[in-house]
């Protein structure tokens, strides 16, 4: 019989992370230990670390959703267990918690080995490109991260703006294209909804002058309308992210794409709703022309494991993904990840630290 248990940490970041909702000192991660009776010592581990502020089941009530998902897995007294049965067993408006269980019966389908899927990079035989995130905070602090980034040989650099004055954040970009000019270095930037619409069209035009390869979410989610006129006519390329969120029916997904018609789409499983659900938006925007890449939204190693070994199911080389925050805590899970040369790599080999 499969019996499914929790546990959580405490993460601690090196520095505070600052967003557009705020600065972040400490971000909890739950853990859904998956085992079989008769194999006890395999453990399929999944994370559920939902975001403050973005993630659809953040809030008071998720460590009593947790804890009634377990009991009420164990007591069903179930010999097998599929991933793809995770978004039906777990039910709508908690995509952290699917995630966690689907990442749980991958691991546990193939061994309990922290090794989800049969690919290149889960086996350790190729990097996938991963762009460097300068975070929020004031001049000097953004000018050490950019100048750190650039020295650790990063190819491709992620800003999030909208916690400076304009004028500010348009310096910023200027520094970088001085020192790095559009053959060498691609540069993305986040505005995570900060722009007002009435004002995101002048702005997109400024930002184009540094030939960014694209914006994440100008304006905020919730203004499909306003946020197609602005793909219509920005000459920079628009990226949804935020507004991806909580749109789970497949016809949503197609008529919002439809709709808006972005350049890209930034897909994050845990906000998203796990590994099936990642797939659908990935399958619906390659049918429209539209690109897309993988980002963790400030998992653990756990999930940063179960986000990258997703995106290595892909093609993904020489296009930068999102995958570099597991450098970011004090007390991270110990785990065969490496970060270097701007790619993530993983020995299938390496020590796994088990969350108590």
């Amino acid at each position: 019989m499969l019996r499914l248990r929790f546990s959580q940490r405490a993460l601690r970041f090196n520095f505070p992370a600052r967003t557009s909702r705020g600065a972040l000192a400490e971000h909890v991660a739950w853990y859904l230990h998956l085992a079989d009776d008769a194999a006890p010592d395999f453990i399929g581990l999944g994370e559920a670390a939902p975001l403050a502020g973005l993630s659809p089941d953040y809030g008071p009530d998720f460590p009593a959703a947790i804890a009634q998902l377990c009991a009420r897995f164990n007591a069903g007294a179930l010999a097998t267990f599929a991933a793809a049965d995770a978004p039906a067993f777990v039910g709508p408006g908690l995509p952290a918690l699917t995630f966690a269980l689907e990442t749980a019966a991958l691991d546990l389908a193939r061994g309990g080995r922290r090794q989800l899927y049969a690919n290149a990079f889960s086996e350790g035989r190729a990097a996938l490109p991963i762009n460097g995130l300068v975070w929020m905070g004031d001049a000097p602090f953004m000018r050490e991260q950019i100048r750190q980034k650039l020295a650790a040989g990063y190819s491709c650099l992620k800003l999030k703006i909208g916690s400076l004055d304009f004028a500010t954040e348009l310096e910023l970009l200027a520094e970088i294209r001085a020192v790095a000019g559009p053959e060498r270095l691609v540069l993305r930037v986040d505005a995570n909804g900060a722009f007002a619409p009435a004002d995101a069209p002048a702005k997109l035009a400024q930002l184009a002058a540094f030939h960014l390869h694209s914006i994440e979410q100008p304006i905020a989610a919730g203004q499909a309308a306003a946020l197609g006129a602005l793909c219509r006519t920005s000459p920079l390329p628009i990226a949804l992210d935020e507004e991806l969120i909580g749109v789970t029916e497949p016809a949503r997904q197609a008529a919002l794409l439809d709709e808006i018609r972005p350049a890209y789409i930034v897909l994050k499983p845990t906000l998203l709703g796990g590994h099936a659900a990642t797939r659908r938006w990935i399958a619906l925007a390659e049918a429209r022309g539209i690109g897309w890449w993988i980002t963790s939204a400030l998992e653990s190693n756990v999930g940063l494991n179960a986000v990258a070994q997703l995106t290595g199911e892909y093609d993904v080389q020489g296009f930068a993904q999102g995958l570099g925050t597991g450098q970011l805590y004090h007390n991270n899970v110990a785990a065969p990840l490496h970060v270097g040369g701007g790619a993530l790599r993983y020995d299938p080999a390496g020590a796994w630290e088990l969350p108590a």
